[in-house]
């Protein structure tokens, strides 16, 4: 009985470590393409641009629907905005479909909020356009001032979102059902977890079906027909793997303090005593009187108190392969802040000590 249930824990540990393919990896070639244009939106509450290029489009967007203004008439007008307007168009998007756009002002307006984005063309990064967006606004930021030149601001006004606000014009080709063989790329570059990927696969669906071409891709025999390659693909995307873990890495971020040390961490025997002096200069003004009838006057004189004090932290030893739980212990034990930690661990690098690559970001 004690076998069975030893079995069964090891049978759900594997499983809980394991992940599937989709999960991991990617298709080569099956990827989104990002979109960018520039429009005007209108009907804002005497928030928008007081910039002459906002002008400027709007002159140029009535002569295209046959209103022409007079060359000397200037229109300001205080609720338009220029914008740019950018989305990311899926992969195999159809047109007819609808996609989610992001609006952005571009010159000197207070507020989108309450406006509307006009027609505007979304183009690719080879100039041809791929999809046209109009809607209203999705503002989540809000402003408001008052006549002393007091202001609020809640979030950002100056950016929205149009929901399902692009109509898709043109297919993206796509090299999915071109080529002979569908190559999936890993997420994270890998040597162990790109030849587990290729055994699994071999192992569902025959040797010799997969292999490994370098840390990044698998290389996957597929069938030539298209309707037989989704069905194809998607037994591949579900099939489950062990990846293995990330090479030992302290991350740590210079600005914040955050410092993140994964589980294969480990430290040499080392002996560390870190300890912080703290100098305190405090102020205390003497105020002196002089007597009456004498002529003279009053006058500060400034007394400062120096104190230093110095922490008393006792030394500690690493012993040899400690655990990522022995680390942080130990540094907590003697109440080495984020800031002392990153000393400590560069110490450590430097000596030698710290099995681990040290990325400062």
């Amino acid at each position: 009985m004690n076998k069975i249930c030893l079995i069964a824990m090891l049978l759900l540990a594997n499983a809980a470590q394991a992940e599937r393919i989709k999960d991991i990896a990617s298709i080569a070639g099956v990827r989104s393409n990002q979109l960018v244009g520039y429009g005007l939106v209108t009907g804002l509450d005497k928030s928008g641009d007081k910039t002459k290029f906002t002008g400027q489009s709007l002159r140029s967007m009535m002569g295209k629907l046959g209103l022409t203004l007079p060359p000397d008439t200037d229109p300001k007008s205080k609720n338009v905005a220029l914008v740019s307007v950018h989305a990311d168009l899926p992969a195999f998007a159809k047109p007819g479909q609808k996609i989610d756009v992001t609006v952005s002002s571009i010159g000197d307006a207070k507020s989108l909020r309450g406006g509307s984005l006009l027609m505007s063309p979304l183009r690719g990064a080879d100039g041809n356009v791929y999809a046209v967006a109009q809607g209203n606004l999705v503002v989540g930021g809000l402003s408001a001032s008052g006549q002393d030149g007091s202001k609020i601001t809640v979030n950002n006004p100056l950016v929205g979102r149009v929901p399902n606000g692009a109509t898709v014009e043109r297919i993206v080709p796509s090299s999915f059902d071109q080529s002979a063989d569908l190559v999936f790329n890993l997420n994270s570059s890998d040597f162990t977890t790109a030849q587990r990927m290729a055994d699994s696969i071999n192992k569902a669906l025959g040797a010799e079906t997969a292999q490994a071409v370098d840390a990044t891709s698998v290389s996957v025999r597929a069938p030539v027909n298209p309707n037989q390659r989704v069905g194809f693909a998607s037994v591949i995307e579900n099939l489950e793997l062990a990846p293995d873990d990330a090479p030992a890495k302290v991350i740590v971020n210079s600005r914040t303090g955050t410092v993140i040390i994964n589980s294969k961490v480990r430290v040499q025997p080392a002996a560390v005593s870190h300890g912080s002096l703290t100098v305190t200069i405090s102020e205390n003004p003497q105020v002196s009187q002089p007597n009456p009838l004498s002529g003279g006057s009053t006058v500060v004189t400034p007394q400062s108190n120096v104190s230093v004090n110095e922490d008393k932290n006792h030394m500690f030893v690493f012993n040899p392969g400690v655990s990522l739980d022995e680390i942080v212990q130990a540094v907590n034990g003697v109440g080495a802040g984020p800031s002392d930690l990153v000393a400590i661990l560069e110490a450590l690098k430097s000596a030698g000590a710290l099995r681990a690559e040290l990325i400062v970001i």
